[in-house]
Order: C-alpha cells, then sequence, then structure tokens
C-alpha cells in the first residue's frame, strides 16, 4: 500500500477536533455498518509490537449495548457505597442513553507467545500491548468522531471482565482494557481544552 496523498494537516485537525462528550442518544448520524468498518479498519492497521497483533474489539448496538450497562450496573451495586449510589446510576442510565460501546482487549496469548519467544523483553510486553490499545482506542475514537458521533472513554474493567466474558462467549484470554460509549451527541460543543504551556511538556534538541 503506497502513502496517503496530502499532509499531516488534515490528520492534525481531527486530534485536535476530539473531545469528551458525556450527555449521548442512540440516534447515529452514520449506519452501524459504517461504525463496525472503522473499528474494524483501525483494528487491523495500528501497529502492535512485534506485529503481535494482541488487540481485539467487539461492539454492541441496541439491546447488546443497554445489556451491557445494566450488567455494569448490578455489578457496582454490590460495591459502591449506598450513599454513593444515586450518583452511580445515574451515570450508568447516562451511559445507557447512548447508541453503542465498542469493547477494547487484549488477548493474552499473542502477549505471552512474544513473552516466550523474546525472553530479554519478556517484561515489556505486557506494557507494548498497553501502548497497542491506547492507539487503537483513540484513532476509533477520533475516527467516529470525525464522522459526527460524540464519545466517551470508560474503564470498568476488571469489575466486570468475568461477566462480560460470560454474557457475550469470549475467550477467557482476552482481557478488557476500556469501553468507549458512542452516539449522538446531546450537545454540540464540549468546552474549552485548556492546556498546561508548551515549554513545560516540549524539549527540542538538535534542530
Amino acid at each position: 500500500m503506497g502513502s496517503v496523498p496530502g499532509n499531516a494537516d488534515g490528520f492534525l485537525s481531527l486530534v485536535k477536533a476530539r473531545r469528551t462528550y458525556y450527555p449521548l442518544n442512540k440516534t447515529l448520524p452514520i449506519t452501524p455498518e459504517r461504525v463496525q468498518t472503522i473499528v474494524s479498519e483501525a483494528l487491523q492497521h495500528v501497529p502492535s509490537s512485534f506485529n503481535s497483533q494482541s488487540n481485539r474489539a467487539v461492539v454492541l448496538f441496541g439491546a447488546e449495548h443497554d445489556k451491557l450497562w445494566d450488567l455494569t450496573a448490578d455489578v457496582l451495586k454490590g460495591v459502591v457505597p449506598a450513599e454513593q449510589w444515586e450518583s452511580t446510576a445515574q451515570k450508568m442510565a447516562m451511559f445507557k442513553a447512548a447508541a453503542g460501546t465498542a469493547l477494547f482487549f487484549e488477548d493474552q496469548v499473542p502477549v505471552e507467545e512474544m513473552q516466550a519467544k523474546f525472553a530479554l523483553y519478556a517484561d515489556r510486553f505486557p506494557v507494548w500491548a498497553g501502548h497497542s490499545s491506547a492507539m487503537l482506542q483513540f484513532a476509533v475514537w477520533t475516527a467516529l468522531e470525525a464522522e459526527g458521533l460524540g464519545a466517551n472513554l470508560q474503564h470498568y474493567n476488571p469489575l466486570i471482565d468475568a461477566k462480560v466474558a460470560e454474557e457475550w462467549k469470549l475467550p477467557a484470554t482476552w482481557k478488557l482494557t476500556a469501553q468507549l460509549v458512542f452516539g449522538g451527541k446531546e450537545v454540540p460543543d464540549a468546552g474549552e481544552k485548556t492546556f498546561l504551556p508548551l515549554e513545560q511538556k516540549f524539549k527540542v534538541f538538535g534542530a
């Protein structure tokens, strides 16, 4: 495959535009098939260490999406203090009101195979798998927003891992890493971003 024509500005504009949207609805500006294409294309092409390809993804729509957040609420109800439950229940209802959720996983089989094959780096492969998973999450999040959706990234793993694997009959080796909730935007603007001064974060030598 050759290089994509154009320059980095178009890509960077999408990176700059990506935001966190919490109030979402079930009206998608694109088809579910388009969402699936975005997730599957990102899954295929996001890099991984030694091309280990440890990323896995599941996309839930409609009743399956609702089931995830009902399941999560049930799990949390057993661990959240009673005085905090109302605010937690409101969060669960907010996520459930969205159109879908992309679940991101790391398959431990290729990670362990790389550890066995390259023993010198054994302690690094789980870290590198995490890097690849994060790139996939960001790629999908940014691409969905480029298509007009809103999204927010959640991390109810590992509390819900076992229930998720049981409900959707997933391999035991798939380790849940994040949940990207997506849907139509209830509000058009996520507000202004704030930034630390760039000179605190960025250095250049030899230019």
